[in-house]
């Protein structure tokens, strides 16, 4: 799927649960629609720590997903070898958010982290009904 950008209040979500979390690393797996990056899935099984976020893939349910998202408790806004290994297995855009967690401490990469321009869209989200 090719991916045409962020919404804006996605990546809000993402920057204010990263904050709530802190200290501890926020992680989750990005969903889009129509080529926009518009859901976060936080899969059961979580772990956080103060260094890292540990993502139980095996606990993903039948969906698809085009990339991860998490914190960085420090300033420092590029993957680690870990983050490298997750991104290689989840998609081909993974967003980190460095603290403080402000609308301009985020950065998108491919799955070799090299970092890549995400465009943020001001488009509505439209809430699926639940069956």
């Amino acid at each position: 799927m090719q991916i045409k950008g962020i919404a804006r209040e996605t990546l809000d979500f993402i920057l204010q649960v990263s904050k709530s979390t802190y200290p501890l690393e926020f992680a989750g797996l990005l969903q889009a629609k129509d080529g926009i990056i518009t859901d976060i899935l936080i899969l059961p099984g979580t772990e956080s720590s103060e260094v890292s976020a540990t993502l139980r893939l095996f606990m993903m349910p039948n969906i698809s997903a085009v990339g991860s998202v998490h914190s960085h408790p420090g300033s420092v806004i590029r993957p680690s070898k870990a983050d490298l290994r997750l991104f290689s297995k989840t998609g081909s855009h993974h967003i980190i958010a460095g603290h403080p967690y402000g609308p301009g401490n985020w950065k998108c990469f491919n799955g070799r982290g090299e970092e890549i321009s995400l465009d943020v869209l001001d488009v509505e989200i439209e809430d699926e009904e639940l069956l």
